[in-house]
């Protein structure tokens, strides 16, 4: 099995209850083992910033799906849930899930790209992917908490 980390944000139709109720549905996928999630993060929002606040969360899971199969199973959670896909880049969402870390695998492709483009910048994945595994490094060596250590929290606050 290989862990996996999946970032979870939503912020319309009661974001924090989508959050509690996506991370049930990531429990459920095929082949793969909940190990840890996050507290639940109120963070502002990236790009429109007429729109309301996020609610995210880092969730762990060990999985025996393959990369394109997992990321197939959480597009489909996010239809489930009401998922828009538009051009619109950083527009509301009822629910965004993102495959952040893919065990070590370093992976830049059309569909996905692992680990995640915004991993090292974006304090709503940084503050609860280090609650979650403090000692945890990046396939390219970077430490989690160093990269906490230097990313400000932008009114980032833990809601639960």
């Amino acid at each position: 099995m290989i862990r996996v980390y999946i970032a979870i944000g939503s912020n319309l139709c009661n974001p924090a209850n989508k959050a509690r109720k996506a991370i049930e549905a990531l429990k459920q996928l095929p082949d793969t083992k909940f190990s840890d999630c996050s507290s639940l993060y109120r963070s502002k929002p990236m790009g429109l910033f007429d729109q309301p606040d996020y609610v995210n969360a880092v969730a762990a899971f060990d999985t025996l799906l393959e990369p394109l199969v997992l990321l197939n199973q959480i597009q489909r959670i996010e239809l489930e849930f009401g998922r828009k896909h538009t051009m619109e880049r950083w527009g509301p969402r009822t629910l965004d899930l993102d495959i952040l870390l893919f065990g070590d695998l370093k992976l830049n492709s059309e569909l996905l790209t692992v680990p995640h483009s915004g991993i090292k910048v974006r304090e709503f994945v940084l503050y609860p992917l280090a609650e979650i595994a403090p000692d945890l490094y990046l396939p390219d060596g970077s430490a989690i908490i160093d990269l906490v250590a230097v990313t400000d929290r932008r009114g980032l606050t833990t809601i639960e």
